[in-house]
């Protein structure tokens, strides 16, 4: 059985979907050695609360990770509705999302503290395949294979190159330097704690809820194994002279201007939850413009944030990246049907499938990076009016997180020819024959 060697840059959320995903090619007979490469010391993710909506959720599900879709890891509020928003001042519900068509309460939008999520993934992936202490510094690709290269002075080779190294990825900056990142005027105070330290506010609202006001707004939830998260955004030139751009991923700051931004003319339980929050980590939220392709040569893409860099609008990168995952899946399942199990797939065929995961979900993320650079510094509303009117004048965002990334494979595959679209009869087979002679690289 030929071993195919894939290097993944990221050991973070996409990068262990990334490894459960292809190890699940085995199972028909080829041989996926998968190997992560990560920068940090220790395994474990940093970041605060992260929520995954019903499509992540469902490919959760796909994947067999059960762990994950428990209540005992993850929170979903009694109303089964995924956000309730509320006014600033007056605490009444102004508007709310609702779901299209989610029977399945596993499926109900949850919310995580992202150490929880990333531990219940870990589960599924071999100890010995995970590598720390590697950070990227570039990559280097041709129709042989592909090499990562790494701060210690060491490099790896392989087959596949998948950069799951986030927004500020290496390996999308190797092979498209050109593509740059834009701070979006937002960023998070963000905070995670003992859910004991503000059980007791009087009127707390069980579900997650968004309070909008006119330059600020507030968010809280209760996560999984009785956490609770808070959440405000702000202008940091507003609270330091400092340039927004160069403050840092998770940077610990001073709670107090947190705290500040909820004190005058806030309704009573937003300032007690303000109050309550022991601490505060900055969250600055950049975004750049959707890639051209995410396949660079034949053996090289993307997954997850550094594919798709939209600044974690929406809530929606866990999910976005968990269907990443099993899109890349399906993609190579699909290929790999008409390649001997005994002989490695050519750069033909890794190339093939690549451009099946790239057609399948860049047009989807590209709508949504679209969406976001569109509304990037909007104006601050003037009246409670048009405050209100932003509240319930919200697009729906169902086609994002109730999005079925099988379907948009199937398209995929009738829009290509690979199978026959619906109006067409029979089944016929899901990729033609490899052609007699066809050369093996």
């Amino acid at each position: 059985m030929a071993e195919i060697k894939v290097i993944v840059a990221g050991a973070g959320i996409a990068g262990l979907a990334t490894a459960i995903s292809l190890r699940q090619l085995n199972s028909s007979g080829h041989n996926f050695n998968v190997h992560l490469y990560e920068r940090a010391p220790e395994l474990k993710e940093i970041g605060a609360s992260i929520a995954l909506s019903p499509n992540g959720l469902r490919t959760l599900e796909r994947f067999g990770i059960e762990n994950a879709l428990d209540d005992n890891i993850s929170y979903r509020g009694p109303s089964a509705l995924p956000m309730i928003y509320r006014h600033w001042k007056t605490n009444e519900i102004v508007s709310v999302d609702q779901f299209a068509d989610v029977p399945d309460h596993r499926h109900q939008t949850a919310r995580f503290h992202r150490a929880h999520l990333h531990d219940a993934l870990l589960q599924h992936v071999p100890r010995e395949s995970i590598h720390l202490n590697k950070e990227t510094i570039s990559a280097e690709a041709d129709s042989n294979g592909v090499t990562l290269f790494f701060k210690d002075g060491t490099s790896v080779n392989g087959d596949i190159l998948i950069g799951a190294d986030g927004l500020r990825s290496k390996v999308r900056t190797t092979f498209n330097p050109d593509h740059k990142l834009h701070w979006t005027g937002r960023t998070l105070f963000r905070s995670t704690f003992d859910y004991s330290l503000v059980k007791d506010i009087p009127d707390l609202p069980p579900d997650s809820t968004h309070w909008w006001g006119p330059k600020t707004t507030f968010f809280a939830s209760r996560l999984g194994r009785n956490m609770y998260t808070t959440v405000g955004s702000f202008d940091p030139r507003d609270y330091s002279k400092e340039d927004p751009e160069s403050v840092r991923w998770d940077q610990v700051a001073d709670v107090s201007p947190f705290k500040d931004l909820y004190k005058e003319d806030w309704n009573p339980v937003v300032k007690a939850l303000a109050e309550a929050t022991p601490y505060v980590r900055l969250y600055p939220n950049f975004a750049g413009e959707p890639l051209a392709s995410w396949v660079f040569g034949s053996r090289v893409t993307l997954i997850g944030d550094a594919a798709h860099t939209h600044g974690g609008s929406h809530a929606a990168g866990g999910s976005l990246a968990l269907d990443d995952a099993w899109a890349l899946y399906l993609s190579f399942k699909q290929v790999l049907a008409t390649v001997d199990p005994g002989q490695k797939p050519t750069s033909q065929d890794i190339h093939q499938a690549l451009t099946l995961y790239d057609n399948t979900r860049r047009p989807h993320t590209t709508r949504l990076i679209n969406g976001v650079l569109g509304s990037a510094n909007a104006v601050n509303p003037v009246t409670d009016e048009e405050l209100r009117q932003r509240m319930t004048g919200r697009a729906s965002t169902i086609w994002l997180t109730e999005h079925d990334v099988n379907a948009a494979f199937t398209k995929v595959l009738q829009d290509e020819g690979l199978i026959p679209s619906i109006s067409e009869s029979g089944t016929g087979p899901l990729l033609q024959p490899r052609i007699q002679g066809q050369s093996r690289l």
